[in-house]
């Protein structure tokens, strides 16, 4: 990604205090107020940069997202079998989605992936076209933060294109 050539200035405090922030309203919201802002601002980005950069802006972020989460949320330093375990319970937990591991070839980095009830997609309707960028790059980023390698994830399957679940390639650089 070209973007990782700048320096982010983002940091898991930026976040904020929810709870402090939030007290009478918490830390949940409706999914459909996430995916108001994904999409309006995808819309935005792909009729002001051109729709391939703003899916490329929407991987760079989902993969800063990703090596955040991982680093302050999952514990890094178990076996493969421990940190797949830790990483679906949070993304249940956190409601992003219901991880499942298809293929796993650690040795060759390379593994196949669903996740059901995505937070993207979903329940949308049949656009033909896979819609998922930022969970390409937001997978990518947790699996660098776990091996300390780049990593290139693509979706091939996608509720927008008429699957039931979301399916991810996701291959390692050696």
């Amino acid at each position: 990604m070209k973007y990782e050539s700048i320096p982010s200035k983002f940091t898991w405090e930026a976040l904020g205090d929810i709870e402090e922030g939030r007290r009478t309203l918490g830390p949940d919201m409706p999914v459909i107020v996430y995916r108001l802002f994904q999409y309006t601002l995808k819309d935005v980005l792909s009729r002001e940069c051109g729709e391939e950069a703003a899916c490329e802006l929407f991987r760079a972020a989902g993969h800063l997202a990703g090596m955040s989460l991982a680093k302050k949320e999952l514990d890094l330093s178990g076996d493969l079998d421990f940190f797949v375990a830790n990483l679906t319970k949070k993304l249940k937990e956190l409601k992003i989605g219901i991880l499942h591991i298809e293929r796993a070839d650690p040795e060759n980095l390379q593994f196949m992936l669903t996740v059901s009830e995505d937070l993207d997609c979903s329940g949308l309707p049949i656009m033909g076209e896979t819609v998922c960028d930022y969970d390409e790059g937001f997978i990518s980023g947790i699996m660098e933060a776990y091996t300390g390698k780049k990593f290139d994830t693509k979706e091939i399957d996608c509720w927008a294109n008429g699957d039931r679940t979301c399916r991810f390639e996701v291959q390692g650089q050696k």
